[in-house]
């Protein structure tokens, strides 16, 4: 039987929610950094290297995704940790996480948006695909100009967290400054994404928790500053949101995501989350 996406929500009758079942994730306490020890109530994951004789993880044959969030996280900019992963486990280097919402990154899409050459350089020497993006930082003009006559309007295409073609040859440096120079000679390859003003106000009304069930996990935290919305799930990353108008944001990396906030007698009440049908509504209680 075919399976619909309908067929995979359940209901929260508590809150008149829906929600989709998701794992667990360990803590990013900074960039590429995976975070030690848990906050009380947060997730934590089995480790995934079982100790000798130890039954084997339930993910066994497939890689453990604490390590696959974990090489993406440090490739960041963490080349000795990159090294002995990749050493351990080679095809990690290929690994993929997805940070939030349909933000999906690679381990070379990371050192790709960060500049880190050396980390992409080895990412690739142990099995990584090479890309346009990782192409563009690394400064290979020829391969980036046969990437975009073979892909007419390529230069348009964003990585990671939406991050620009034009902002990876730029943290590319000074090997990249021929690259750099192309792109802008073609003059769409760092389109200003839509982020439409918001009233103070409104910015304000924003901050809190959005609770959808009654697991620990089963909540929201939205936190502004004067120019950023960032929503959070327990446990997880925060995710930076860009407003498209009428309180209906996407999280960045994620376009076809909506996060929509909802008003009741003129302050926030609620938010919902759609990739396309509504997966959650959450009600705002503090």
């Amino acid at each position: 039987m075919m399976h619909t996406r309908r067929r995979f929500i359940r209901i929260v009758p508590a809150l008149g929610a829906f929600a989709m079942p998701v794992l667990a994730s360990p803590v990013l306490t900074a960039v590429g950094e995976l975070g030690q020890s848990p906050a009380p109530g947060e997730p934590v994951w089995p480790s995934p290297e079982p100790a000798p004789g130890a039954p084997v993880d339930e993910s066994f044959p497939s890689q453990h995704i604490a390590l696959a969030k974990e090489i993406v996280g440090v490739s960041h900019g963490n080349l000795a940790r990159v090294r002995e992963l990749v050493q351990q486990h080679p095809a990690l280097a290929k690994a993929s996480f997805d940070w939030g919402y349909g933000d999906w990154e690679t381990a070379l899409g990371a050192a790709s948006h960060t500049g880190r050459r050396e980390i992409a350089e080895l990412l690739i020497e142990n099995g990584a695909p090479p890309t346009l993006f990782s192409a563009t930082m690394l400064g290979q003009l020829d391969l980036v100009k046969a990437f975009l006559a073979a892909m007419p309007g390529g230069q348009r295409m964003r990585g990671p967290h939406s991050i620009s073609l034009l902002t990876h040859a730029r943290l590319g440096g000074p090997q990249a400054t021929s690259v750099l120079k192309y792109l802008e000679s073609l003059g769409d390859a760092d389109l200003p994404l839509k982020d439409e003003p918001l009233t103070d106000q409104d910015r304000a009304q924003f901050d809190g928790r959005y609770t959808f069930g009654d697991r620990p996990r089963d909540s929201f935290k939205v936190a502004t500053t004067p120019k950023q919305v960032a929503i959070e799930r327990v446990g997880a990353t925060p995710r930076n949101l860009l407003h498209l108008g009428d309180l209906a944001f996407h999280p960045a990396g994620a376009p076809q995501v909506r996060i929509r906030f909802e008003r009741d007698g003129g302050k926030i009440a609620a938010l919902t989350v759609s990739d396309p049908d509504v997966i959650v509504r959450a009600r705002k209680v503090g």
